[in-house]
């Protein structure tokens, strides 16, 4: 019976059976019947396999069935349904259609099934689920409809599932997760909705997740990536996903894609990813915007430098791919990743060298070698600067006509991605070659790099057949997808302005270094890739702070000395130009009780500025915050003296004034001996000699803000004298000028002093850990910082009359009356001592701008008797 039914079905598709397994009109004859592996036979198409061993070696049954590449049109024949002990069925790569028969579900013996590149349609029958003894499900490339059935997730002895580009849709089937015996799970190009599942996280055998633009979405956070313990491949690309990359990835990957999802990229960690692999990611922080290149060029297959007749550094490409592996230069400039295995390599080894010059070339040296060609290999250009590019690519196929599996290939094609976008399909580089091997062929394409990022795909796939009316031609076979080689893959990127602009850029940058080179202080000029090595490639774990310009890393040079590197964001509105004024004004302005500035970085994207390091940190830890610091008041009168000749050198002796516009705690640091450092000047937009300024952007940080900035953004040096007098008070008080946990008459320290002071108890501000201070000291130093945080800025001393006022040089000058805007926070608070932080921000009270502005400088000072001491 089951003969009579091979007949009827290669009759109807106009097949006949060779002779070396139908002898004599017997299928179960010949290979067919012998315990040789049919695996050893590729090239006999059709092919059977029998079991003879039935009913005592009596009776024989078709358990292996391969008819494939063949071209065969028409629906499955309903009688295959007589093959009830078919182990393995292919019927790949024809144009078979219609719907996939129920009765497949009869074929419980069966281990593989492969229908892939057919234009089949329909849902898929839940009857495969009664597959159980299935180890491997080909069926990719058709045109299915609906959802996976849940009835596939008893295939509990599954391996392998491929389903790519099948029309899928729905979530994936909550069944699958007891497909624990699965390896490869490949299911890209469909439409499926809903989330990673999470038992992925549970199936440890997976060496294969390929889901690109599978439409899911979420977070990958519910799949446990560490468990993998042999997971190769992970391509997650062109999805949806958001939020954060696992914290560990299997250690065993090879080959890795995210790119086109929403993750969050400053939560991408370069411990997720084995060594060199994140480069190849192109949303992750190991290039993104610290752009060092505007060119690459690769000679594919060489182990050395090359330089072309024109000049073009050619880069060695010799590294041995396995089926999948990848490959990053030292310096991160360039990389390249492959999938799939190699045609006709042997021992490993997919270098090659060509048997014969090159025709078509100015430099045949350039294909001395090549790269033997994989399903799939992807080159990317690395830190490139972001822009429009060209991308030069050359070709040569060297042939091997007295080799029959290269003869067997037939048309050998290929397609062209840049930047995910298709350029060519089915390239055919002999045919471009006018049909000559050993012929180069010359392809240019433009692309643009958005990301730092630049990826060159090539790709053998077949295509997806179109059933017409009749037979179609024959198209290339299957071993083509796997089986060409390149000769000599050159790539060479090159800016799409030319020269021009490349020059363009390369003599701005020397320019720039020049003049920070003749600057008076003379700062270092440091490389990207310098300050990378010495940050952990500015990893996460460096960062010692966060300001209104960016992120400071702690770094450590080969010289041993630690440093600050402040990299400033976008959003600081810091352009080249700018910078490098900006760190001449710097540079110059040097004091003890200002930080150092080393030097600064201007060949990546964002600027870079680089410090002393302070070991003690900011005084906001110091002070407030939870440091093992116990600071006396001795300590603390030092710290508040030094930032006050630190500001009065900015305000006042510096060639060029400056104004800090944000004074706090947090701005600044101590060094080992407790020695104030004001840090972040300079950074804020420069004044000139005019003694006032309306500023169109408010810089500071509220509690700090004096009122005429707050409300009008009108600035001058009396802003900082105002935040200083604030900061003064914290360092008194041990406490931020703010504290909502505390009663509601200490909330808000400013108001709290100015009441105290009113009823003669000034010194109960005094941070109750201090048993011991100068209480005739501390007094005078409250006075100074009421009198610096003054609603009027003519009522402020300048900074070099504080330090004066400090040092004792000078008596503290009378503070007359308390400022409006206090009273105003009462009045509006009903009597209360509270007051709102809108209130803070600034007052329009007309009393404060009408008000006789008297110096208080000017008058008699009055002299401190016992009675303003009051104690606590």
């Amino acid at each position: 019976m089951p003969a009579v039914a091979l007949n009827t079905i290669l009759g109807r598709w106009g097949k006949k059976a060779s002779s070396e397994w139908n002898i004599s009109g017997e299928p179960c004859s010949g290979l067919a019947s012998d315990k040789s592996d049919w695996d050893n036979y590729p090239n006999i198409n059709p092919f059977i396999k029998c079991d003879c061993t039935f009913s005592n070696n009596t009776l024989c049954h078709i358990t292996r069935l391969r008819v494939t590449n063949l071209s065969v049109v028409g629906e499955i024949p309903l009688e295959l349904q007589n093959f009830t002990y078919m182990l393995d069925l292919n019927l790949g790569y024809n144009y078979l259609t219609g719907a996939v028969p129920s009765f497949f579900g009869k074929f419980t013996f069966m281990k593989y099934l492969a229908f892939p590149f057919n234009a089949l349609s329909g849902p898929l029958p839940k009857e495969l689920g009664n597959l159980t003894n299935l180890l491997s499900l080909g069926i990719s490339f058709n045109n299915f409809s609906g959802q996976l059935p849940e009835e596939l997730g008893n295939m509990t002895n599954l391996q392998q599932m491929y389903i790519d580009s099948c029309g899928f849709s729905g979530p994936f089937p909550s069944t699958f997760s007891k497909l624990q015996n699965l390896k490869i799970l490949r299911s890209s190009d469909n439409d499926f909705t809903g989330k990673i599942p999470d038992y992925l996280g549970i199936m440890p055998k997976l060496e294969d997740i390929i889901l690109r633009n599978c439409k899911i979405s979420g977070n990958l956070a519910p799949v446990d990536f560490s468990k993998f313990g042999v997971l190769t491949l992970l391509f997650l690309g062109n999805n949806s996903f958001t939020g954060s990359l696992p914290d560990a990835i299997s250690p065993s990957l090879k080959a890795i894609n995210l790119v086109a999802n929403n993750f969050e990229l400053g939560t991408i960690g370069h411990s997720t990813l084995p060594s060199g692999l994140n480069c190849l990611q192109q949303d992750t922080p190991c290039f993104r915007g610290s752009p060092e290149y505007y060119s690459f060029a690769v000679d594919c297959g060489n182990n050395r430098t090359t330089r072309g007749l024109d000049g073009t550094i050619y880069e060695p490409d010799a590294a041995n791919l396995g089926a999948a592996s990848y490959y990053v230069t030292s310096d991160t400039r360039w990389g390249v990743s492959n999938v799939g295995n190699y045609f006709l390599a042997t021992d490993g080894v997919n270098i090659i060298n060509s048997p014969q010059k090159i025709q078509n070339v100015l430099d045949s040296r350039l294909f001395e070698t090549a790269r033997m060609s994989a399903s799939s290999v992807r080159y990317y250009g690395l830190g490139l600067e972001n822009g429009n590019y060209t991308v030069l690519l050359q070709f040569a196929e060297f042939a091997y006509p007295d080799t029959q599996s290269w003869l067997s290939l037939g048309r050998r094609v290929f397609d062209i991605y840049v930047q995910g976008d298709l350029k060519e399909k089915n390239f055919d580089i002999r045919k471009m070659a006018g049909g000559k091997s050993f012929t180069a062929v010359n392809r240019s394409y433009t692309a643009r790099v958005s990301k730092n990022f630049l990826e060159i795909h090539l790709f053998w796939a077949d295509f997806t057949p179109t059933v017409r009316n009749g037979v179609p031609k024959r198209r290339s076979k299957a071993g083509a997808i796997a089986g060409i080689t390149i000769g000599a893959l050159v790539l060479g990127v090159v800016s799409l302005f030319g020269i021009f602009l490349l020059v363009k850029k390369r003599r701005t940058i020397a320019q720039q270094q020049e003049e920070l080179y003749n600057l008076a202080g003379q700062p270092d000029v440091f490389s990207n890739t310098e300050l990378k090595l010495a940050t952990d490639n500015f990893s996460y774990q460096n960062i010692i702070g966060e300001g209104g310009y960016g992120p400071v890393y702690k770094g450590k040079l080969p010289d041993g000395r630690v440093i600050a590197v402040k990299q400033l964001s976008e959003t600081s509105h810091q352009g080249k130009s700018q910078f490098v004024t900006e760190v001449a004004t710097i540079s110059a302005v040097q004091h003890r009780n200002l930080v150092k500035l080393h030097g600064c970085c201007i060949d990546s994207k964002t600027p870079l500025l680089v410090y002393e390091y302070l070991e003690n940190g900011s005084m906001d830890r110091a002070i407030f915050g939870h440091s093992s610091l116990k600071l006396d008041w001795a300590t603390r009168f030092d710290i508040i003296l030094g930032i006050a000749r630190g500001l009065t050198y900015l305000h006042e002796e510096s060639s060029v004034r400056i104004v800090h516009r944000d004074i706090k705690a947090s701005n600044v640091l101590l060094d080992t001996d407790l020695t104030p450092k004001i840090s972040d000047f300079g950074l804020a937009k420069l004044y000139d000699e005019k003694k006032t300024h309306v500023s169109t952007r408010i810089a500071g940080t509220m509690g700090y803000l004096a009122p005429e900035y707050a409300m009008r953004g009108h600035l001058s040096e009396k802003a900082d004298v105002f935040a200083f007098g604030v900061l003064m008070l914290e360092t008194v008080a041990g406490r931020s000028n703010t504290n909502n946990s505390l009663e509601e008459s200490k909330i808000y320290l400013l108001e709290w002093a100015w009441g105290l002071y009113e009823m003669g108890q000034a010194l109960h501000v005094v941070d109750p850990c201090l048993k011991e201070f100068d209480e005739k000291e501390a007094f005078r130093v409250i006075c100074i910082a009421l009198l610096c945080t003054q609603g009027s800025p003519h009522q402020r001393p300048p900074m070099s009359r504080v330090v004066a006022m400090l040092t004792g040089d000078v008596d503290v000058a009378e503070v007359v009356t308390k400022p409006s805007y206090i009273t105003e926070w009462q009045l509006r608070d009903g009597g209360s001592s509270s007051y709102t932080t809108s209130s803070y921000a600034g007052s329009s009270n007309p009393e404060f701008s009408r008000q006789r502005e008297t110096n208080p400088l000017a008058q008699s000072s009055p002299t401190i008797t016992k009675a303003s001491l009051v104690g606590r």
